[in-house]
C-alpha cells in the first residue's frame, strides 16, 4: 500500500503481505502498476528502474516489462530475441486505487473493495534471499586464498600498513627479510606490483600478466577504488558486456563469449566489430580475450587485428568488509609490434575511461544490497549473453569445493 500522491513515474519500494514491490505509473497520471522488488535476471531492486515508453525498464541490462509484468525486451537477445517465459514478473493479483491510497492483494481475494486507511503505509519487508549458496565478502573460503591487500608502493622500507580482509585488521610490515603480517597467517608476498596476503593455506592459482614484462608495453595504476558493495557481484558486472550501454552509454552489443575451463578460472574470446570513423560503413574488428582467476582476479585484453593496437586492463579485488571491497586496477597499452610506445597522453586518457567504467560499476553496487554472488545457477535467470556470469558462478562453486578439501586436509 502506498499514498497515491506520492507514485508517479518513479518506482516506489512498497510491502504488501509481507512481501517486497514497487509500484509506478507507466504514463504520467496513468493508472498505477506494481511489479516484485528485483529484476530476476540478476536480482537488481527495481526501486532503480526507469519508464520508458510506458515500460519499465531494470537499470542494469534495460529488460522492459509492460503493465501485466511481460518481460517485453531483452536487448542483449538482439531485435528478433524472444524472452523466456521465466523472465516474466509475478505481479500482485490485483492493485486499486481507491479512498487516496493504493492497495495490492499479492494473492487471490475474496473482499470486494479495499478498506479506508488513515494509518501509515507498510514499510517494504527486504525481499527473499536466494534459496542457494551466496558468496559474500566473509565467506570461509576466502581464507584460502591469496588476496591483494596493498600497493606495493604504499608499504614503504622499515614501514608499516594497516589493512581491512575479510572482516578483519591485519598489519603490514616491510622488514629487512620482505613484507611481513600480523596477526600470523600463512603467509604475504609481493606480485604483479601489489601486496598479497593468505590467511590460510591457499587453493587458487595466480593471474599472470604478460604485458608485465613486454617492453611493446606502458602502463598505469588507477587510484584504489572503494565499492560499497561484496566482491562477487563486483567481479560479475566487469565481466559483463551485456550492461555497458545501460551503465555505461557504450554501444549496444549482443556478444555471446567462447569461454573455455581451465584450473582455477577460465579464459574467454569475445569477437565484434565497432565504427572505425565517421563513415557508417567503416568498422573495424576486435577481439576481447578475459581471463579470470578465483575469487577475484581477472585481465581483460582488447585486441585491434588490424592495426596491432592492444590495451590490457587488470582488476584486482580485495574483499575487505561484508559492504567494502577495495579494487586495483592497472591500464597497460602498446601501440604495436615495430611502432613507437604509446605517448603519455593516449594512456592518461584510457586510464581515465577505465576509472570512469569503473566507478560506475562500484556505485551500480551500492544499489544492489545484495550479500553476495548468489553461487546456485537456479536462483537467477541467464540467457545466453551471460555466458561469462555462468562461469564465473561455475569457477567460484570449484573454488569454493577445492577450499573446503583443504580445510578438511588441514
Amino acid at each position: 500500500m502506498a499514498r497515491a500522491a506520492d507514485v508517479g513515474t518513479t518506482p516506489v519500494p512498497v510491502g504488501a503481505g509481507g512481501r517486497a514491490f514497487v509500484v509506478v505509473r507507466l504514463r504520467p497520471g496513468g493508472a498505477a502498476s506494481a511489479f516484485p522488488s528485483r529484476c530476476p535476471h540478476r536480482l537488481v531492486p527495481l526501486a532503480a528502474a526507469t519508464v520508458v515508453d510506458g515500460r519499465l525498464q531494470c537499470p542494469f541490462h534495460g529488460w522492459r516489462y509492460d503493465d501485466e509484468g511481460r518481460c517485453v525486451d531483452i536487448p542483449s537477445l538482439g531485435p528478433d530475441g524472444t524472452p523466456p517465459p521465466r523472465a516474466d514478473l509475478q505481479v500482485p493479483w490485483a492493485v486499486e486505487e481507491r479512498h487516496g491510497w493504493i492497495w495490492l492483494a499479492p494473492d487471490p481475494t475474496t473482499t470486494a473493495l479495499p478498506p479506508r486507511h488513515a494509518g501509515e503505509p507498510e514499510s517494504a519487508p527486504e525481499p527473499e534471499p536466494p534459496a542457494g549458496r551466496v558468496l559474500g565478502n566473509l565467506d570461509p573460503a576466502l581464507d584460502r586464498a591469496w588476496h591483494p591487500v596493498a600497493l606495493s608502493r604504499e608499504l614503504h622500507p622499515g614501514g608499516w600498513l594497516q589493512v581491512r580482509l575479510l572482516g578483519r585488521t591485519w598489519t603490514l610490515r616491510r622488514t629487512p627479510g620482505g613484507p611481513a603480517v600480523e596477526p600470523p597467517a600463512f603467509g604475504v608476498r609481493e606480485h604483479l606490483g601489489l601486496l598479497w596476503l593468505a590467511p590460510a593455506t591457499p587453493v587458487d592459482l595466480p593471474l599472470k600478466a604478460p604485458e608485465l614484462t613486454d617492453r611493446r608495453f606502458v602502463s598505469g595504476w588507477l587510484p584504489p577504488v572503494r565499492s560499497a558493495g561484496p566482491a562477487g557481484p563486483l567481479a560479475d558486472a566487469l565481466l559483463d558486456t551485456a550492461h555497458v550501454p545501460f551503465v555505461h552509454g557504450g554501444p549496444a552489443e549482443s556478444l555471446v563469449a567462447d569461454v573455455v575451463e581451465e584450473p582455477g578460472g577460465f579464459t574467454a574470446v569475445l569477437e565484434y566489430a565497432t565504427p572505425a570513423g565517421p563513415s557508417a560503413r567503416a568498422v573495424e574488428r576486435r577481439r576481447l580475450v578475459i581471463e579470470f582467476r578465483a575469487p577475484f582476479q581477472l585481465r581483460l585484453r582488447q585486441e585491434l587485428p588490424r592495426s596491432g593496437v592492444v590495451s590490457t586492463a587488470l582488476f584486482l579485488l580485495q574483499p575487505e568488509d561484508p559492504d567494502s571491497t577495495r579494487v586495483y586496477a592497472r591500464v597497460l597499452l602498446s601501440a604495436g609490434s615495430g611502432r613507437p610506445l604509446p605517448a603519455p597522453s593516449t594512456v592518461v586518457q584510457e586510464m581515465a575511461d577505465v576509472h570512469r567504467m569503473l566507478e560506475e560499476d562500484a556505485a551500480l553496487q551500492a544499489q544492489l544490497g545484495t550479500a553476495g554472488l548468489p553461487l546456485d545457477l537456479r536462483d537467477e535467470l541467464h540467457v545466453p549473453a551471460d555466458r561469462l556470469g555462468v562461469a564465473l558462478r561455475q569457477a567460484l562453486c570449484d573454488f569454493v569445493t577445492a577450499a573446503g578439501r583443504g580445510a578438511v586436509a588441514a
